[in-house]
């Protein structure tokens, strides 16, 4: 049996009538870090929303564990055991720290197993356990990002999916944010893609880096410190 959690092979989609991704394949090992950089409007959210049952695909196949899932919904993929971290640390604003953790629990059965799942992520964030009854729209920009990773965590997922989560936070808090994901791999087993700006984040943590231009992969790089090493590389692919 395959190790590959997620492949992509020959992957377009796009929005309308505009083809934003031109044949994309790449593919994520088990229990492996994998970071998609590249410039701003090269493709990279629109893979994750394609990946996750936002955006069907036009073309290609997308195989989640060896099982082919193009076109299939958001909430089949939660099922399956994914789970998609949008940009910006999306929360609901109105509701408390434990009531947004609560709505990413909603396939739990018990009190019991959401209590031992809480404390799982209170271990990883102790920050939210402090704010736990706090409103999380008067979180900050950091405890935002925090509470959106931890609910969805809170249902375990086997692959996690996370945009840009380093989004205007500070060094500090990307470097906890970064330290934290690579907890998350080795406490739990959990396969994680990561599309980020931070090029230094997301190469601390990534065994193997793809990046896009233009809608397409333009470069596999298992050695990611050669990103930061080659400046010419590095201008020329990343900036």
């Amino acid at each position: 049996m395959s190790d590959r959690v997620l492949e992509l092979s020959d992957v377009a989609a796009g929005y309308e009538k505009k083809e934003v991704l031109h044949g994309v394949s790449l593919h994520v090992e088990d229990r492996e870090i994998v970071a998609l950089l590249g410039p701003n409007g090269a493709g990279k959210t629109t893979v994750l929303r394609t990946i996750f049952g936002l955006l069907p695909p036009s073309r290609g196949r997308v195989l989640y564990r060896g099982q082919s899932i193009e076109g299939g919904r958001p909430s089949e993929n939660v099922r399956r055991g994914m789970a998609l971290v949008p940009q910006g640390g999306r929360v609901f604003a109105p509701l408390s720290v434990i009531e947004n953790l609560e709505l990413g629990a909603y396939l739990l059965r018990g009190r019991e197993e959401f209590a031992r799942r809480l404390a799982d992520v209170y271990a990883l964030f102790p920050r939210l356990q402090e704010r736990r009854f706090q409103r999380a729209g008067l979180l900050s920009g950091g405890e935002r990002q925090m509470l959106s990773i931890s609910r969805a965590l809170i249902l375990r997922p086997r692959l996690l999916l996370l945009d840009e989560p380093s989004e205007g936070l500070s060094p500090l808090l990307v470097r906890e944010v970064v330290s934290t994901l690579a907890d998350i791999r080795d406490r739990y087993g959990t396969t994680i893609l990561i599309v980020e700006q931070n090029v230094r984040a997301a190469l601390s943590i990534a065994r193997r880096v793809y990046v896009m231009r233009l809608g397409q992969i333009v470069m596999e790089e298992a050695r990611p410190e050669r990103l930061l090493e080659d400046e010419k590389l590095r201008q020329a692919y990343i900036t």
